[in-house]
């Protein structure tokens, strides 16, 4: 799929400079030091995104994620299409990444969502509406964004939701 742009400042808080500077080790800060502290919180994002990925069950053979800043790339392989675009988002829609650099094959193809930013006064009927001409075919994009959903009524401007190809 290649790269993705999400809203920097929208989305779960995974890092917070309190919970990094704990994770990382006590050394003075010195410049031999600094990069050595670098790492250990670039060591530090990467784990909490893979944790994420894992705790949200998207099966992702060799998964590994690169953080550069604000940018994640993603590797691994997945059966579907489906748990493909969900990890994308899962990555994309925490606070402080602004692009995914998507390097995730799949095995079995089927025709891409359309990624969708949520805006102002949206909610899942009226998107649907727009995309389907239907609002009661909200519940389609409620259940192609689980895990990352917990309800249809909890989504917020700045996010990014999969609206799946249908028939």
């Amino acid at each position: 799929m290649g790269l993705f742009s999400f809203l920097k400042n929208a989305g779960a808080k995974m890092f917070s400079g309190k919970n990094e500077k704990a994770e990382a080790p006590v050394v003075k800060s010195t410049n031999d030091n600094v990069a050595e502290m670098q790492a250990a919180i670039k060591k530090s994002r990467e784990t909490t995104l893979e944790a994420m990925v894992k705790s949200h069950h998207l099966n992702v053979e060799n998964l590994s994620i690169e953080v550069d800043d604000d940018k994640v790339t993603v590797y691994g392989q997945t059966e579907n299409l489906s748990t493909k675009e969900k990890v994308i988002l899962t990555l994309g829609n925490v606070e402080g990444i602004a692009t995914v650099d998507d390097r995730i094959s799949v095995i079995q193809t089927e025709p891409e969502s359309v990624f969708y930013e949520v805006k102002k006064g949206d909610s899942l009927s009226k998107i649907a509406k727009a995309h389907y001409g239907d609002m009661m075919k909200y519940n389609i994009i409620f259940e192609a964004n689980k895990p990352m959903l917990t309800s249809p009524d909890l989504i917020y401007p700045g996010q990014v939701l999969r609206i799946p190809h249908i028939g």
